[in-house]
């Protein structure tokens, strides 16, 4: 009896002992549970914090040539034949697709390459443009034909004179990288008073020029007066023609400089759109060229999203504009 007694405490006890322990683990694990929770919380905040402006939507004659068909057209068969010729390469711009990026990766890169398509050379669509560009070239102003030769074609950074100082042009090259910001925000923009958004837009613009060329040599677009020699462009490029460099270039900026001045977005995309237009007053780029260089520009900055150095590169610039 009395060892039947002994055991039925010792039981007891160890009930005891296990709910405790039951008690104790459940009350540990609603708790690191709540962590968890607010670190994951905490991740997302962060995450949002770090999105980019949406693309704005797609407008004006862009909008209007887009909707006309892209696909082939077996009556002008014959253009689907031309490609940029081989002969024309520039070999300076063929080094940069060797160059490693510095906030995209490698895969990256491939998944944005394919990202954009040009409508076919026969297409109803290239039809349409090759007429906007020669009804550009009837009517463009000798003021026009000057802000899109003398003063906007020669606006670019190009990374590989920014690695000398001893470079005839790499004042100029660095005066370019602040193009825009100093067009929008005055001359005290400047490199040497904002050192983090140098940083940024010098890596930012590398990115940039590896994806341009990866995707002009990937596609290897004619250029429009190639397709139509009543054309009389003003001048004669050396790379295909999808997509627009110096386009890519304004957006990627604008859309850059939108983050750091948020209040001024409208008035950077504005000068980026006259960037754009300016190469189709030359008469050197396809309209197609344009928008798919301000699709990829934003694709480009929500891709570099992904990589932990871009945003905190970000981050510090956007102190410099608190």
């Amino acid at each position: 009896m009395e060892s039947n007694t002994s055991k039925k405490r010792i039981l007891r006890r160890f009930e005891l002992v296990v709910k405790d322990q039951v008690y104790l683990f459940n009350k540990l694990k609603i708790k690191y549970l709540s962590i968890f929770i607010a670190v994951l919380f905490m991740g997302n905040c962060s995450s949002i914090a770090q999105d980019i402006h949406p693309l704005e939507p797609i407008k004006n004659h862009y909008k209007s040539l887009q909707s006309i068909s892209a696909e082939p057209n077996a009556e002008r068969s014959h253009l689907d034949k031309i490609d940029y010729p081989s002969d024309r390469y520039n070999s300076g711009s063929l080094i940069y697709i060797m160059v490693p990026p510095i906030y995209l990766n490698p895969g990256q890169i491939e998944k944005l390459k394919s990202l954009v398509k040009p409508p076919a050379n026969s297409s109803d669509q290239t039809k349409a443009e090759l007429e906007f560009l020669l009804a550009w070239q009837k009517k463009r102003t000798k003021s026009q034909e000057e802000r899109a030769g003398e003063v906007l074609a020669p606006i670019g950074y190009w990374p590989h004179i920014g690695l000398l100082k001893s470079h005839s042009r790499y004042k100029s090259n660095l005066e370019h990288l602040f193009f825009e910001g100093r067009t929008v925000l005055g001359e005290s923009c400047k490199p040497e008073n904002y050192p983090a958004t140098a940083k940024l837009l010098e890596g930012v613009t590398r990115d940039m020029r590896i994806m341009e060329f990866t995707v002009k040599y990937h596609l290897l677009r004619p250029r429009p007066y190639q397709l139509n020699d009543k054309l009389k462009p003003m001048a004669q490029m050396s790379t295909p023609s999808f997509a627009s460099g110096h386009t890519l270039w304004a957006y990627i900026q604008a859309f850059v400089w939108s983050e750091l001045v948020p209040t001024k977005r409208s008035e950077f995309l504005d000068l980026a759109y006259e960037v754009g237009e300016s190469r189709e007053i030359m008469g050197i780029h396809y309209p197609s060229d344009e928008e798919a260089a301000r699709i990829l520009a934003h694709q480009m900055l929500t891709e570099m999203l992904a990589n932990s150095v871009f945003r905190a590169d970000l981050e510090n610039a956007k102190l410099e504009w608190k």
